[in-house]
């Protein structure tokens, strides 16, 4: 079964299409936490453990593991995502050429799916797409402001580059392994771009603190029941100031994501 097959199970499993964000911003992390060895795998096991009956996958953003001691919390927080039947997504929007794209693409030996960049081309993105197992998320359409300083560029053609990059990752999605991120923040973009690929799954992110149209999340980014909608900061920070008891609100929050995803699906 490859990442989309498997993500389907999952989806049908807990009944959900919530993505949550694994983002251990160590200035966040509730201070009772820092006597542990390693704080990040500390937090991202407790919010695990509330959360992995809502969680279709968990999304860990490798900003915040690119050190010594992150990198080793990276490893046990997959292993114990893992045990919980939970697939992740490591959010990294790799791509470079050669001998480096390949190294890149080592780590789908842990992780089950990726976020890469297309901005290099195919030959960047080559050793993801031949992974027929893993997940491939290209960069297509985000959710922040200065996005459009490049994606909206109109090209000769008279589509804008967001389309375009659409358009090659049909192309590219010989493995049925490729799908889109693509923000919640423009609900219109989220139609039009799901109109033009209508078999390619998207990750959407922009919900929660930026935002973005659930509604939309829901109605468009799913491809034949597939597909996520994600939340870090507004799921995992919950409970912020509950000290101790950071985790249950966490819990509670993916739980009312849940809920209020579900009320678009069919």
């Amino acid at each position: 079964m490859n990442f989309f097959d498997r993500l389907h199970d999952r989806i049908v499993s807990v009944d959900s299409v919530v993505s949550v964000g694994l983002d251990p911003d160590p200035k966040r992390i509730p201070n009772h936490l820092e006597e542990y060895d390693l704080p990040r795998w500390a937090f991202n096991r407790r919010i695990i453990d509330a959360t992995h009956e809502h969680a279709a996958v968990y999304k860990p953003n490798a900003a915040f593991y690119e050190d010594p001691d992150g990198w080793r919390a990276l490893e046990e927080t997959v292993a114990y995502a893992h045990g919980k039947g939970v697939p992740v997504l490591l959010d990294a929007k790799r791509a470079d050429i050669g001998n480096t794209t390949r190294q890149y693409a080592k780590v789908l030996e842990t992780v089950d799916a990726i976020t890469v960049n297309p901005y290099m081309g195919r030959d960047s993105l080559q050793p993801f797409l031949d992974d027929e197992e893993s997940g491939v998320f290209i960069l297509c359409r985000t959710s922040n402001p200065g996005g459009s300083d490049l994606q909206d560029l109109e090209l000769e053609t008279g589509e804008p580059l967001y389309e375009r990059v659409a358009a090659l990752a049909d192309l590219w999605n010989e493995n049925d392994n490729v799908g889109l991120v693509v923000g919640a923040t423009k609900p219109e973009e989220l139609e039009e771009l799901r109109e033009q690929v209508p078999e390619l799954p998207f990750l959407v992110p922009g919900i929660g603190t930026q935002g973005g149209d659930a509604e939309a999340a829901v109605e468009h980014g799913l491809a034949n029941g597939v597909g996520l909608v994600n939340s870090s900061r507004g799921i995992i920070f919950a409970g912020e100031d509950a000290g101790e008891e950071f985790a249950p609100a966490a819990g509670q929050a993916a739980k009312r994501l849940k809920a209020q995803l579900n009320q678009y699906r069919e």
